[in-house]
């Protein structure tokens, strides 16, 4: 059978950037039918048929240039290397053409089957029209610490935030869901809570437990409640930005003082927002006063300490998880008792930015609050 005849040919190519492989280079798959010192003519190529009579003729001009005659495909190609020889033992020795354009390629020689040669031909002709090498690539120093600690608030934080909904008992369309994941995100930023929307995407729900949602955990882990057992769903999660921006905040309390001096209180979509910022006091001191004053909707607490309070998961009941409202006031009190500082970040829609929402209708408007 054709699939099984021996044939001489490129067995591998080793190259740490594939994105460099050209057609005028040795490729995987390529059959060699002759070589020649000099490629003046056809007729100055030794055929490579035997194996046995190329390896001879290879190990004579090893360490020089030469030029191969290559079957690939429907095409008759020729390619100029520098053979090398590999000693893999005292008797076994193995030849290796370095690309004359890249010195980085070296295409491995071997004897191998017509059908092996196809399929690596194959290989070779998807990574070569790939249509997306472009330029070589190199690689680039980037000081990743300074990055983030110059342009995130918070070391921890990623900036960008998500809430996963789960399918309600019944609701077997994942387009349900997502109706209700848009209700939520446009009724928040309506109030004036400063979203930016970002993603959305299904999220495939495997094997779910239902769990305690007791814990003291101001990280709001997921609470993933409603399936148990062997079930299987489609939930929604939804990826936004915390508004314009995120602006991080620390209340250092002074000697004789009992509070920090905000009131909290818990939005119908689930985030934590100050409603009062009192004067003559660390929040005062902190920049809240003037924040607040300014902000002409929801003042959003998303972190605290460094741990976000933002909602995370709406489970299969309806319900939306977010942090404990006492484990925020008892996360402050402590603090104030032991007269120690409080990291805040605030997101916030700023007073002097314009939203001009006319025209826009659903998503689109939902992106920014009213005037």
């Amino acid at each position: 059978m054709a699939s099984v005849e021996k044939v001489v040919g490129v067995k591998k190519v080793r190259q740490k950037d594939p994105d460099g492989w050209d057609v005028s280079m040795p490729l995987p798959g390529d059959i060699i039918e002759g070589v020649a010192e000099l490629a003046s003519d056809d007729d100055s190529f030794i055929q490579a048929k035997a194996w046995s009579e190329l390896t001879l003729f290879l190990g004579k001009i090893a360490g020089h240039f030469i030029w191969f005659k290559v079957r690939r495909g429907e095409s008759t190609l020729k390619l100029r290397g520098y053979v090398l020889v590999e000693r893999r033992s005292n008797l076994q020795k193995r030849f290796v053409v370095r690309a004359a354009s890249d010195e980085r390629h070296l295409a491995v020689i071997a004897e191998l089957t017509l059908g092996r040669c196809t399929e690596l031909q194959e290989m070779s002709r998807r990574m070569v029209n790939s249509g997306s090498r472009g330029y070589n690539q190199m690689g680039l120093q980037y000081d990743w610490k300074m990055k983030i600690g110059t342009y995130l608030p918070d070391s921890h934080s990623t900036v960008v935030s998500s809430i996963v909904f789960m399918p309600l008992t019944r609701e077997y369309r994942v387009e349900a869901t997502l109706v209700r994941t848009m209700a939520w995100f446009s009724a928040a930023v309506s109030s004036g809570i400063p979203l930016v929307f970002v993603n959305i995407q299904t999220e495939q729900i495997n094997n779910l437990e239902r769990r305690n949602t007791s814990g003291k955990d101001l990280t709001c882990s997921r609470q993933l409640d409603g399936y148990v057992g062997n079930q299987s769903a489609q939930g929604v999660r939804l990826w936004y930005l915390p508004g314009i921006a995120e602006v991080p905040l620390e209340l250092t309390p002074e000697p004789g003082e009992s509070r920090f001096g905000i009131n909290i209180k818990r939005t119908d979509e689930g985030f934590v927002s100050i409603y009062s910022v009192a004067k003559g006091t660390a929040a005062e001191r902190a920049g809240l006063v003037h924040l607040f004053e300014e902000a002409k909707h929801h003042l959003v607490i998303s972190r605290l300490e460094g741990k976000s309070l933002l909602p995370s998961t709406v489970s299969s009941e309806g319900l939306i998880y977010c942090c404990d409202h006492a484990d925020i006031k008892d996360t402050l009190n402590l603090a104030m008792e032991r007269s120690e500082s409080v990291r805040l970040h605030i997101m916030s829609w700023p007073n002097q930015i314009t939203h001009d929402t006319t025209g826009l209708i659903g998503a689109a408007a939902a992106l920014m609050p009213p005037n």
